[in-house]
């Protein structure tokens, strides 16, 4: 099965990504962790790609394709894969259809986690991270608490504020997403492949929502 989540930042993409992941042993493409990959394996498309980032440029489309066109003629996906953060704009999902047209391949569903403007905002200003790169683990002040306050419970480390959690930077964020990344859903559900879940609430039942649009195999 391949899958593509959307969502604004702070919608829970990741999370469910990763237990989706491990219940159906598919693969969890998150563009991130691919461009950091291909990056530190030194890859044809990861080379071009640190060029640059290291000059601080946002790296292109086409070059995005060509890490994804990497990763997804990979072993580890030959049983299907869940896209987690790509495409984020109407070129990038056209260019991700020719892609996998090249794969003869196409996606199963694509997962719309449906959450406030408001909510998100709570979520992402309270979210605070572990530093240490060999732990990573991430906490919240209101609703996933560390033992001690401003530690993490994994390793000790005391825990940061992202820069791009700030409140200021969160609502420039959702209005970038709003802008280039939702006209996505009408873009999907016109290929009849869309399905909405409500992101808000608790995680187990988000994910048991999740598993039964899969289930059912329904379009809303």
């Amino acid at each position: 099965m391949r899958i593509l989540f959307l969502g604004a930042p702070g919608a829970g993409k990741g999370t469910q990504c990763k237990k989706l992941s491990a219940k159906l042993s598919l693969a969890h493409l998150s563009s991130g962790d691919i461009l950091r990959d291909a990056v530190k394996n030194g890859t044809q498309a990861g080379l071009a790609a640190k060029e640059f980032m290291d000059q601080g440029k946002l790296v292109p489309d086409n070059v995005l394709i060509d890490l994804f066109r990497e990763k997804l003629n990979d072993a580890s996906c030959k049983n299907g894969f869940i896209l987690d953060g790509f495409p984020r704009n109407r070129a990038q999902a056209e260019s991700l259809d020719l892609l996998l047209g090249e794969l003869k391949a196409n996606l199963d569903r694509v997962i719309d986690l449906k959450t406030s403007d408001d909510l998100l905002e709570e979520r992402i200003t309270g979210r605070r991270v572990c530093p240490n790169k060999a732990c990573n683990a991430v906490f919240h002040t209101k609703f996933s608490k560390p033992k001690k306050d401003g530690i993490c419970d994994l390793c000790g480390t005391e825990l940061s504020h992202r820069s791009d959690d700030k409140p200021e930077l969160v609502k420039q964020r959702l209005a970038v997403y709003h802008e280039l990344t939702s006209p996505l859903i009408d873009f999907y559900k016109a290929k009849q492949i869309l399905v909405s879940v409500n992101g808000e609430g608790e995680q187990e039942k988000i994910f048991a929502d999740i598993l039964e649009t899969l289930n059912q195999g329904s379009h809303k």
